[in-house]
């Protein structure tokens, strides 16, 4: 997609994402155990739910009975429906992260060990391609972390009922995206069991890593005209926080007087950049190339990180994408990667005092 991404919207950079984290995963992480692990036994058929009403931000949609033709839009939605047993019959092309089919790794791993073949892919686009959808011949559709106005949203309701986003577009929690498509789908049960098997993970990495307990971290992206800062309401903050870690008193002092503040993020000028201290600084960058000239540039020099050598490089568009924001697929696809990078980082910070 030809869309001009920020690090706000780099994670919806597939329809939008950007992101970080996360989590993310990278090459040889990413196999079939992680996920069987994390998606728990999703195969279970749907509970005796139906009908099943559903609120968000546009109204309350009613689902008559379990659908059987899914059709999922933006980001998140498809991961969940797949962990929770339901391989939608069409789904988002994801340019950031995504293959030449804009089908993201860790889907195509899930599809791969249930044996499904891969979805029909959408047309790469920014609004829903209405026909497109239209043509999957939906019963639901599944736009739960999206950005559809509401007049997409009505014409989407005449396709198909259709669960939009709780409250804010692009803003939905990854936790509630799992729990609004399960309670869609009817499989309360099987979303408990997913939820516990990602809590379960990232529990246990961060028993096996307790270097990690205390050590403030500040989470960044340089785009060489732009330094975001990332505040603990974005979702790749808040899933390293659960890792032990603790969000810098720094980031919240320099938020308030920053020059463009978000909800999730705010940007920092040169010249206040050595304000941003804390124990760990996790850096995002889609090449190798990139992270090593941000690392070498002067302003980078101005970090107290940089400086103390205690970054923690998080590089590719697969990893980031991973967390931008993470899903019931690609929180824990590639956890053991980024928690070895946290960790070597913590390593250096307590070497250097």
């Amino acid at each position: 997609m030809n869309r001009t991404r920020t690090p706000r919207t780099r994670a919806v950079a597939l329809a939008v994402a950007l992101a970080a984290l996360a989590l993310g995963a990278c090459g040889g992480d990413g196999g079939e155990g992680d996920t069987a692990s994390a998606t728990g036994s999703a195969s279970a058929p749907a509970d005796d739910a139906f009908p099943v009403t559903v609120e968000h931000a546009f109204g309350t949609t009613e689902i008559p009975e379990e659908p059987q033709r899914v059709v999922t839009w933006g980001w998140g939605s498809a991961d969940a429906a797949i962990a929770l047993g339901v391989v939608p019959v069409a789904i988002p092309f994801q340019d950031y992260g995504g293959d030449e089919q804009g089908v993201l790794p860790w889907i195509r791993d899930a599809l791969e060990e249930r044996g499904a073949e891969v979805p029909t892919v959408l047309p790469d686009a920014q609004e829903p391609p209405f026909e497109a959808i239209a043509a999957a011949e939906p019963d639901l559709i599944l736009a739960v972390y999206s950005g559809i106005t509401e007049q997409d949203y009505e014409l989407l309701s005449d396709i198909a009922p259709t669960v939009a986003y709780p409250d804010q577009p692009w803003a939905t929690p990854w936790r509630d995206t799992i729990e609004i498509v399960g309670r869609a789908l009817g499989r309360a049960e099987a979303t408990r069991e997913v939820l516990t098997g990602i809590d379960d993970r990232v529990a246990q990495a961060a028993s096996e890593h307790p270097e990690l307990a205390g050590k403030t971290v500040a989470m960044v992206w340089d785009t060489g005209d732009t330094f975001y800062v990332y505040k603990p309401a974005d979702a790749r903050v808040a899933f390293t926080l659960d890792l032990g870690l603790v969000s810098a008193p720094s980031v919240e002092t320099l938020a308030g007087s920053a020059q463009e503040d978000d909800t999730f993020y705010f940007t920092l000028s040169p010249e206040r950049l050595g304000e941003l201290d804390s124990d760990i600084l996790v850096s995002y960058a889609d090449t190798q190339e990139a992270s090593d000239a941000f690392l070498a540039s002067p302003r980078a020099s101005l970090l107290p990180q940089v400086q103390r050598g205690t970054v923690a490089e998080v590089v590719g568009t697969e990893f980031i994408a991973a967390v931008s924001p993470p899903t019931a697929l690609s929180l824990t696809w590639g956890l053991d990667e980024y928690v070895s990078i946290l960790a070597d980082a913590a390593r250096r910070a307590d070497a250097a005092g």
